[in-house]
């Protein structure tokens, strides 16, 4: 095995299950390891790295703000951080925003606005706030978080959880109009759900989700930390259903590939809740972070990477659909964020993972059973095709051996 592998193996906690590759170099959609093979990137880090690996404009940014000043913390204002919050403001038609650093972080700050308001602005009794997710859900790893998951291996060995969470199956409006009750705060959905699998909804659930959620008084939230930024081929992948949330979580791709940057943002009504000392976060929304995250805004519009994600995943999902082989159970997805359903009676996903990994393709499977495909937003039509030749190549290959 290689060196660095069983270095990492014995020093680090084993929390993860890497495909057996140590990469050193990225570029574009490109990234290479140890030995210089070049691989074509379909992770982009879970749609971290939707500009791709290095990006000129943000890497320079980046060094520039560097040499001038990255972090003081909130205790003090810095000169980059109103205009980032404007421009992230101004983008998703939201009046205000609170920074964090990572998605899950952003999350724990959308359910202590969403029960802050339930209390002070709606009515809800003390300590009665109830918040709805879905079957599916992945949101982070937080204690509170993995309290709100449905799979049993995110809750194995660490309960007790937190109360005030109420869980319902997803792409179903009659469920959350049952599971409402008066002590109803939120309703916290994925327009598209990722890890459960790139789980699409019907065309309208989350509009009709939308509709329940305002006859009730009750908080629609979107974790739109991996669906967000242009990744289904909309800023957000609400608005395919027309749908304005009251408030969204974004992150991944908002840091450019080089930092953890999130963000919660809402109506005033809601962020007005918190007071100085109610939350925080010693790195949330530092100089660097602000002046890469609004970069890494104008990026995605200077070089039209939403409508880019559109038309290439429309290609790309047609593609895969005329693939003809028994393993493949389903294809689907929105945009570049798309999974390949193996049938497990052949292979697992993993399997299939590790056959492209030997033939240039990066990828990493979920629930062992899909492989998701989601290259950054710069991808080449050219390249989609290599990738979908690879694809085929492999496919056949396994159903032959």
């Amino acid at each position: 095995m290689h060196s660095k592998i069983e270095q990492e193996k014995l020093y680090g906690a084993h929390n993860y299950e890497p495909i057996p590759v140590v990469l050193t170099q990225g570029s574009g959609v490109l990234v290479w390891d140890e030995e210089k093979n070049v691989y074509i990137d379909m992770m982009s880090a879970y749609s971290a790295v939707s500009h791709g690996h290095c990006h000129p404009k943000l890497v320079k940014i980046l060094q520039d703000q560097a040499e001038k000043l990255a972090v003081v913390s909130r205790a003090f204002y810095s000169n980059n951080l109103a205009d980032f919050l404007q421009k992230i403001c101004e983008v998703t038609g939201f009046e205000k925003a609170l920074p964090m650093n990572s998605g899950a972080e952003g999350v724990e700050t959308a359910l202590k606005a969403a029960r802050k308001w339930a209390y002070t602005k709606k009515g809800i009794a003390e300590n009665k706030a109830e918040i709805i997710v879905c079957e599916g859900n992945f949101h982070g790893r937080t204690i509170a978080i993995i309290g709100m998951s449905s799979e049993a291996q995110y809750r194995d060995g660490f309960g007790p959880f937190p109360a005030g969470f109420k869980i319902i199956p997803y792409n179903d409006p009659s469920q959350l109009e049952q599971a409402i009750t008066p002590n109803t705060a939120a309703f916290l959905v994925e327009p598209l759900q990722g890890e459960a699998g790139i789980i699409v909804p019907d065309a309208g659930y989350l509009a009709k989700c939308a509709e329940i959620c305002r006859r009730h008084n009750v908080l629609l939230i979107c974790d739109e930390i991996q669906t967000g930024m242009g990744r289904t081929g909309k800023f957000l992948a609400s608005e395919h259903d027309n749908v304005k949330p009251d408030a969204v979580i974004l992150g991944k791709a908002l840091g450019g590939g080089l930092l953890p940057i999130s963000v919660f943002l809402t109506k005033k009504e809601v962020m007005d809740v918190f007071t100085p000392g109610d939350h925080g976060s010693t790195f949330g929304g530092n100089p660097l972070a602000a002046a890469v995250g609004k970069a890494a805004i104008e990026v995605l519009f200077e070089e039209n990477l939403i409508a880019h994600s559109k038309e290439l995943g429309d290609y790309f999902l047609a593609a895969l659909k005329k693939i003809k082989s028994p393993l493949i159970d389903e294809v689907r997805g929105k945009g570049l964020l798309i999974g390949l359903a193996i049938n497990p009676s052949y292979y697992t996903a993993r399997e299939i993972c590790l056959r492209l990994l030997k033939k240039g393709v990066l990828t990493k499977e979920t629930h062992h059973t899909v492989i998701r495909l989601a290259p950054p937003l710069i991808i080449k039509k050219e390249q989609i095709d290599q990738v979908v030749g690879i694809i085929k190549e492999v496919l056949t290959e396994a159903v032959i051996k």
